[in-house]
């Protein structure tokens, strides 16, 4: 510590509050866990209230499990990072924490329930839906920005995405709702993957996961997090939803080693398609994929008659589907169009309520 100068220490592997104790009384400065380092990244990226809440709880549920041997530690003597616990009995500090945990808990229940809504409301929209997955700093937001065009914060930096973000993107005419997810890393403690839980399950309501995986990195580094990436994938439930890996960030690499790399990792990737998110290097080979997997599509012809209200019901058809043409001949119209399959059984009930004809083609 004295040669460095260094202001803290971290360990890779999880420490209990005795051996922090001990590390910091022997060296006078704090010493963390990979734990607490996360979650010290994440406190410093979380900009909405969701993700503020989120890493307040996971803080919280390390504190309760730990209640006993930091008060009898701080006790003791003070100790870089104990924060003054040695006012507190025991059983008052642990009720205290207990009161905040709860207390967050029913806020992120209320903030859930919100995106439940927000959930439903897009699937009214009756878009097929696209979730960005990947290790943190694999390139998602960047990919995210320029599949939809718009500016989510992106840096060279762990965990710039902590919560979610959905856009609407048009492809070869088409409309998919887009949604930017949290990063995975190895070892994420379960705690962590608990209070992002509600984050994390948007992947699980999507038709279909890009996995963007950084290819500039060293290939052992690479297959280690698409271990990871694929793992978590499948813990949070989502393991049966198809993937396509876009192979981020071939701008770095010369012709020969992106060959290489393709090569080694084309049987451990689903579909792997190499891309440039910044630079939109191959991005037509990408956009043929998704259409691919989600091409599901019904195409039927409709016919109405005309009246406000199924000029309502077409105005309407014009935002939520695909409409190849539409005419207007006898008082009234007839559409050509496309729709994912439920949603096509959706516009079907509702063209027969109004007294019109609806044919697959």
């Amino acid at each position: 510590m004295k040669e460095t100068g260094a202001q803290k220490i971290i360990f890779d592997n999880p420490l209990k509050p005795v051996q922090a104790y001990n590390l910091a009384k022997a060296t006078g400065v704090e010493a963390i866990d990979r734990f607490q380092l996360i979650l010290e990244i994440f406190t410093r990226r979380a900009t909405t209230t969701e993700a503020k809440l989120q890493i307040q709880l996971a803080k919280l549920q390390r504190e309760l499990a730990y209640a006993k041997e930091k008060v009898r530690l701080a006790k003791m003597g003070e100790q870089p990072g104990f924060m003054g616990l040695g006012a507190y009995e025991v059983d008052v500090y642990y009720e205290a924490v207990k009161r905040q945990v709860h207390t967050i808990r029913r806020k992120l229940k209320k903030i859930r329930t919100k995106r439940q809504l927000h959930r439903e409301r897009r699937l009214e929209l009756g878009f097929p839906s696209i979730s960005l997955a990947g290790y943190t700093n694999a390139g998602k937001s960047t990919l995210f920005n320029s599949l939809a065009e718009e500016e989510v914060p992106v840096d060279n930096a762990l965990f710039t995405t902590l919560s979610t973000t959905t856009r609407l993107v048009k492809i070869s005419k088409r409309n998919f709702l887009l949604t930017d997810t949290v990063g995975f890393i190895d070892r994420l403690p379960l705690t962590l993957i608990e209070a992002f839980h509600s984050t994390l399950e948007e992947t699980i309501y999507s038709d279909l996961i890009l996995l963007v995986v950084d290819v500039s990195e060293p290939l052992n580094v690479i297959q280690r997090k698409l271990s990871v990436c694929l793992q978590t994938i499948e813990r949070i439930g989502a393991a049966g939803i198809p993937i396509i890996t876009a192979l981020n960030k071939i701008d770095l690499l010369t012709e020969k080693e992106a060959y290489q790399k393709l090569e080694s990792l084309k049987d451990a990737t689903p579909k792997p398609v190499p891309i440039s998110a910044l630079y939109k290097t191959n991005f037509d080979a990408l956009k043929n994929e998704i259409l691919k997997i989600l091409n599901n599509y019904v195409r039927a012809a409709i016919t109405l008659p005309l009246n406000s209200e199924t000029m309502s019901f077409i105005s309407s058809l014009f935002k939520k589907t695909y409409i190849q043409t539409i005419k207007y001949a006898n008082n009234e119209a007839h559409i050509i169009l496309e729709a994912i399959p439920w949603f096509a059984e959706k516009v079907k009930n509702h063209v027969e309520k109004l007294d019109g004809e609806f044919e697959k083609l």
